[in-house]
């Protein structure tokens, strides 16, 4: 299950990064993309703990945020081909659920200093640098999130949110 998951990702990444998934694509793909390195460190993370290895979830997030500057949670949920663009300095937290294909371009934070809930991104869904995404909101799927936005309701499908607080806007055809 775990080498399918990581297939998966290898491949999503390989085409959002580089464009194919022809193989020097792929092996471009896991052996130098950040991002991949960061989603097989939280999965192998997510393993570890399910066979209760003792200490390996919380070594392998470690490596995860000082090796590339980022910290995910340990039951945070990931989709297939999540691509941190630049992954310095982004948190996702909580539970938070993030969907297939998701574009993270750095310094994001998505969850809440609160136990009132975590958000839910859905696929395809463009995370600009410095947004941040707080509560128990819904991210709709295709939606971008502007450049330093903060989000702190739903964003509907197909949508466009900017500013602080961030105002929604339907996607220009």
């Amino acid at each position: 299950m775990i080498l399918q998951e990581l297939w998966k990702d290898a491949r999503e990444l390989a085409q959002l990064a580089h464009g194919g998934t022809d193989v020097k694509a792929l092996l471009r793909t896991i052996l130098s993309t950040d991002s991949y390195q960061v989603t097989a460190l939280h999965r192998l993370g997510k393993v570890a703990r399910r066979w209760r290895i003792l200490g390996a979830g919380h070594a392998l997030r470690l490596i995860q945020t000082v090796m590339h500057g980022i910290e995910i949670g340990k039951d945070v949920q990931l989709g297939n081909g999540v691509y941190f663009v630049h992954p310095l300095g982004t948190v996702v937290g909580g539970n938070a659920q993030v969907g297939n294909r998701v574009r993270f371009f750095g310094n994001n934070t998505v969850g809440t200093a609160k136990e009132n809930g975590y958000p839910v991104i859905e696929d395809d869904v463009w995370v600009g640098a410095g947004a941040r995404i707080l509560g128990p909101i819904r991210v709709g799927a295709r939606s971008s999130i502007g450049a330093n936005a903060v989000v702190l309701a739903d964003v509907p499908p197909d949508s466009v949110a900017v500013g602080v607080p961030a105002k929604i806007r339907p996607k220009k055809p």
